[in-house]
């Protein structure tokens, strides 16, 4: 179904044979590539944490070394045509997100369609990876409709909030409110009186700036470094929970290639990946909420029972996103009701269960 791992030069497998040595060593030719720029985390690990983890675990037996090709921010693939770009041979390593490819790795979306989950993105990578593993034919689906494997190194945005020019503590506060975000977060503000408008990143300073809308649903970790308390000083804390947004993958073509001992040294540098990416990201929450305080920003509380009654009041998010994705053929109630049970063994529970209406 996906290209031949052999065609076109892409990980070209080639022999190098040193002196008289009867033993080979291979060099494969690898492109790793991502749409986001290095000043993301979830990029910059990728080039010191992945990278050299992969490099170091290969050279302990010396069956295999990696001559890769690298390319960032869009200059080899572009934001949301990863999945084409596995199966046509552009890239055959990289990150899977089903926030920039839900048609094919939707199901990787899961905590968009369940939020105001816990803040602990260590803690939900954990409960998701641990639900894609335990449901059966979750991650087998996902490869047969992708032709990438999925090697671990989960992910996740800390936890996601209102940025705004106004303060938010009620529901009532929120009323003619218009609030820029993606697609799968706006749904979250129904029933709230607040204006969802589409933007990223990329436009939201200067569009609150201008008026176009009054700010934006964000992390902390992308709006301080984004200078957003400078046009958006309230930082209102609704506390939709961090986001899971994807993993490590390997087109299955070239996969199928490597012995044990290479794709274990994948897998092992998927999880160096992981913990590097969440021990800099919790070290940068704290300061970047130093700075939003010491640049004119402010933390404001979201009312606790007001928050209540937004969740219980929210048209059910889970419902249309198990239909999408079972129609897709994907285990779609199983794999949110593992993830919720996973968090109800660690301690969280959610205030309204989604999955028993």
């Amino acid at each position: 179904m996906y290209r031949n791992a052999f065609l076109g030069g892409v990980a070209a497998i080639t022999l190098c044979l040193g002196g008289n040595s009867a033993a080979a060593q291979e060099t494969i030719n690898l492109t790793v590539a991502t749409g986001h720029p290095e000043v993301f985390l979830w990029v910059k690990h990728l080039k010191e944490t992945f990278i050299p983890t992969v490099n170091a675990e290969l050279a302990k037996t010396g069956e295999v070394q990696v001559n890769w090709t690298e390319g960032y921010g869009g200059t080899i693939v572009k934001l949301g045509s990863e999945v084409e770009a596995f199966q046509t041979g552009i890239m055959d390593v990289g990150q899977m997100s089903g926030v920039f490819n839900p048609a094919a790795m939707g199901l990787l979306n899961l905590t968009y369609a369940m939020p105001f989950g816990p803040a602990d993105a260590r803690g939900v990578t954990e409960a998701v990876e641990k639900a894609l593993v335990d449901t059966e034919g979750a991650l087998a689906q996902l490869e047969e409709a992708t032709g990438v494997v999925y090697i671990g190194g989960g992910i996740a945005i800390d936890d996601y909030n209102i940025a705004a020019t106004k303060e938010l503590k009620t529901i009532a506060d929120l009323n003619g409110v218009k609030i820029g975000g993606a697609g799968p977060n706006l749904g979250w503000l129904a029933s709230t009186g607040a204006v969802g408008v589409q933007g990223s990143y990329v436009t939201f300073y200067n569009d609150i700036k201008t008026g176009v809308y009054d700010g934006n649903i964000g992390w902390m970790t992308a709006n301080v470094p984004a200078k957003l308390h400078e046009v958006a000083p309230n930082f209102n804390l609704v506390n939709f929970g961090a986001m899971y947004i994807g993993g490590m993958g390997v087109a299955k073509p070239i996969w199928d290639t490597f012995s044990d001992d290479t794709k274990a040294a994948f897998r092992t540098a998927a999880a160096a990946y992981t913990t590097a990416y969440f021990d800099e990201q919790e070290a940068r929450y704290e300061s970047a909420k130093a700075a939003l305080l010491e640049g004119g920003g402010k933390l404001v509380e979201f009312d606790r029972t007001e928050r209540e009654t937004w969740i219980n009041n929210l048209p059910n998010p889970s419902s249309a996103w198990i239909a999408a994705a079972e129609a897709r053929g994907e285990p779609a109630r199983q794999v949110l009701e593992a993830y919720r049970d996973n968090l109800a063994a660690g301690g969280f529970t959610f205030v309204r269960d989604y999955l028993a209406e």
